[in-house]
């Protein structure tokens, strides 16, 4: 069965709708499932459409190919755990960047071989030049994108130094690698089509790429992420551009514009210039001194924090990675609902950037079943610190750094933070006093209102709530 031009343009309308459907139901945490089902649903209407399009062949091989990675997909999406999500999105992100550059030799060496064979009209000569900037743009994207991507998903996974990439005119390497790259691309098209040319570009997009995710701090890694979903858009229009396929180029732009937008909106959040971090990091040229001396900590057990709530009226739980990685968001649940019980008043401040990926806790929260109502963001619960009489910190450190606004010359200087040391007593869960994924030194850790309760964060809570 093949379907007509007409109505697989329709099928397209309607799965670009509901891809648009799709991006609005996510931005609420109440309409996620239904954005969820959105996208699914738009883009099986994508496939089934274009599988059916006359101008396809192959349709076994296709349909074998979709079942393998279907399986694929399907076993890695019941094993990956919520603290492994950022990592997975980054190696997913790569494959659609390699899936670019894939689409764009196949498409350069079919046109290069139709073209090559009979004498061009100017007409077809200006459509060629059009087909072969195409390509090159979607090939460098794509190839940006891919060891970007791996790069991030590197770091993400702890088996590269988060620290970021210092080396020695490392702009001005990105600035030649941008110049020549645009140079190759001015002889590729005047060539009418240089293997060497496009060749070139490849290997240097694929460094370029490399080195532009690895000169990036730990600190801004969720601002990379979001940044590499929206190379990865990109790259898909150039992909769709390449392929002449209408829906491959709308969905590409809709997700690398929302990318870009929820990068900017990231970076705002965290005082960075958009334009330093895709350029190489901020803050990197700082100098970081952990060494120090800010005092002494000084440690709580569980059972003392247990009583500390019971008289407290108000709590507020901000959480971070540590509480990911340790599984503690179901017994935080528990925790809530006891303090509830006891008429304590709960809510959860939630930092932009908490976690590996945007909207990290909020997911984790949301499936261990605590009501959105009393999950705010930074901005609705900074200037409530003040009236709290108890702040649980669980797995944060950087999110809740003093030093972003005491001091200037830290990496973080400037970047918002949720400013828990306003509160009458603060509650660190941590397992040892080391330093957060931005490697800088916490004097929340050692303030008089600060006391820290060492040990695994699920165990801690567990004792908490089996105290009260």
């Amino acid at each position: 069965m093949e379907l007509s031009q007409g109505l697989i343009t329709a099928a397209y309308i309607i799965a670009a709708l509901l891809f648009i459907f799709s991006l609005a139901g996510l931005s609420k945490q109440e309409t996620a499932q239904e954005g969820n089902n959105f996208g699914i649903a738009g883009m099986a209407i994508a496939l089934y459409a274009t599988i059916l399009d006359p101008r396809v062949s192959n349709v076994t091989v296709i349909l074998v190919a979709m079942a393998i990675g279907a399986a694929i997909g399907f076993r890695l999406a019941k094993k990956v755990e919520m603290t492994e999500m950022p990592e997975l999105v980054a190696i997913l992100h790569s494959f659609v960047g390699l899936a670019a550059v894939f689409v764009g030799y196949n498409s350069y060496f079919e046109a290069h071989s139709v073209m090559s064979s009979f004498t061009l009209t100017d007409q077809a000569q200006i459509e060629q030049n059009i087909h072969l900037v195409e390509v090159f743009l979607g090939v460098f994207i794509g190839a940006v994108t891919f060891t970007g991507s791996v790069v991030a998903f590197g770091k993400l996974r702890g088996i590269i130094n988060s620290a970021a990439l210092m080396l020695p005119h490392r702009h001005k390497m990105n600035l030649a690698a941008g110049v020549i790259s645009f140079l190759l691309m001015i002889m590729f098209v005047s060539d009418g089509g240089s293997n060497a040319a496009l060749y070139a570009m490849t290997a240097i997009a694929l460094v370029f790429g490399w080195h532009l995710v690895a000169s990036i701090g730990g600190a801004d890694m969720p601002v990379v992420v979001s940044m590499l979903n929206s190379y990865s858009g990109w790259a898909a229009a150039a992909a769709g551009f390449m392929l002449s396929n209408d829906l491959l180029i709308v969905t590409g732009a809709l997700v690398g514009s929302s990318g870009a937008i929820l990068s900017y909106i990231m970076c705002k959040a965290m005082n960075r210039s958009f334009i330093s971090v895709i350029a190489g990091g901020f803050g990197t040229e700082v100098t970081v001194d952990n060494d120090k001396d800010y005092g002494e900590h000084k440690e709580v057990q569980a059972e003392q924090v247990a009583e500390m709530l019971s008289n407290a009226k108000s709590v507020i739980i901000t959480p971070g990675y540590g509480m990911a990685v340790a599984q503690a968001q179901y017994p935080v649940y528990e925790l809530t609902q006891k303090l509830k019980a006891k008429g304590i008043e709960v809510r959860f401040g939630i930092h932009p950037v908490a976690g590996r990926l945007p909207g990290h806790m909020n997911v984790l929260l949301a499936e261990a079943k605590v009501s959105y109502d009393i999950v705010l963001g930074m901005e609705d619960i900074n200037d409530d610190f003040s009236d709290t009489d108890v702040v649980l910190v669980i797995g944060a450190n950087d999110t809740v750094n003093p030093a972003a606004n005491e001091d200037p010359t830290s990496p973080i200087a400037g970047m918002p933070v949720l400013e828990v040391w306003n509160a009458k007593n603060v509650i660190v869960f941590k397992r040892s006093m080391n330093t957060g994924y931005a490697g800088v030194q916490n004097p929340l850790f050692f303030k008089d209102n600060s006391q820290m309760l060492f040990g695994d964060a699920k165990a801690s809570v567990d004792k908490i709530v089996h105290a009260l």
